[in-house]
């Protein structure tokens, strides 16, 4: 018999309607439970951890992250596998930063939801919940096959830092274009084991300092300069910087030295693509040759959640900026692929 911890955070899975608004609101895990008669049939023992309250997952923030760890890491050798309830909409940013806090993981943690309630006639929750249950069960040989951060949603395991929602009104609402779809359910769960990460024999670590002094840049047409430089001076120590195609900014002489001036301040900033598919490539062309010259760092072809909590997640590892710099270029937990 598995032994399989469930962490109900939240989410649309487990909401009920409001006869009198309409409105979607959440319940508790006994509305699951017995909306799945079939949990009754599987030979594992099931633990389930509800969050009180329930959580919006809009409402996701480093203290839940911190819980959500310390949870794993206080029933690590003693379950199977981990199974995360969570609402879809910030799903892709739990999965990865629980990647980082999880170092050396040999356990599968797999975060799952659906897009209608478990109690509506065409749910997708019951076959997510039941499949994420079978994977995270899944051993060979006596070791877990998927020994990360995973999230399982519409028959397909992405690995977490690796995917983001990009439907909200469709079942299939996560993609990884960047890298290969870990698994795929369908009368068989066909595991890409090329693919997935094997942690075996390594040190379980758990990371629990985060700070989240990250500022976010996006780039448009006409961006004015005052907006950049009220992004730029803000008090964090790091920022993303969301880019055209490869990497590409303007090359308006205001804006380099801007950029220039925060760098000299001690700010990282990451030059990630506003692209979902591809990689950012400093130097291919002209409008980006210069940043490097000036300290922007690569992000190549993370996620826009990837680098936000791997940046958290650094900052609360480090205080001397060149190391977060450093470690923010270099795949650590299989989240970005360096083309240099």
């Amino acid at each position: 018999m598995q032994n399989i911890f469930i962490i109900y955070t939240g989410g649309t899975i487990g909401m009920v309607k409001n006869a009198e608004t309409g409105t979607f609101v959440p319940f508790d895990f006994e509305l699951i439970a017995r909306n799945l008669p079939d949990l009754n049939r599987l030979d594992y023992k099931l633990t389930v951890h509800s969050f009180t309250p329930i959580i919006d997952s809009s409402n996701m923030n480093p203290g839940i992250w911190i819980e959500m760890a310390e949870i794993i890491r206080d029933n690590h050798d003693h379950y199977d596998g981990f199974v995360i309830l969570h609402g879809s909409d910030t799903m892709s940013f739990s999965a990865s930063i629980l990647s980082f806090m999880l170092e050396g993981l040999q356990k599968p943690v797999i975060l799952s939801g659906s897009q209608l309630p478990i109690g509506e006639i065409r749910t997708d929750a019951r076959e997510n919940m039941m499949t994420a249950l079978e994977i995270a069960s899944a051993k060979d040989s006596g070791k877990s096959i998927v020994q990360e951060v995973c999230i399982l949603f519409d028959n397909k395991l992405f690995r977490g830092n690796r995917s983001f929602k990009y439907n909200s009104a469709k079942f299939e609402a996560f993609r990884s274009p960047n890298y290969p779809v870990l698994a795929e359910a369908g009368i068989h769960i066909n595991y890409n084991r090329e693919a997935l990460l094997d942690n075996t024999d390594k040190e379980f670590i758990m990371h629990t300092e985060l700070d989240n002094r990250v500022g976010v840049l996006k780039l448009f047409p006409g961006i004015s300069p005052a907006f950049v430089k009220s992004i730029l001076d803000s008090d964090v120590r790091s920022i993303v910087m969301e880019t055209f195609g490869s990497g590409n900014t303007m090359t308006d002489q205001w804006f380099l030295d801007l950029l220039a001036e925060a760098v000299r301040s001690g700010k990282n900033i990451v030059d990630i693509s506003q692209c979902k598919v591809g990689s950012v490539e400093l130097g291919r062309y002209e409008t980006s040759q210069g940043l490097k010259a000036l300290g922007i760092l690569n992000g190549y072809d993370m996620t826009f959640e990837a680098a936000v909590t791997k940046l958290i997640y650094l900052q609360g590892q480090l205080t001397d900026q060149e190391a977060v710099a450093y470690w923010v270029e270099r795949d650590i937990r299989g989240e970005l692929t360096v083309n240099d």
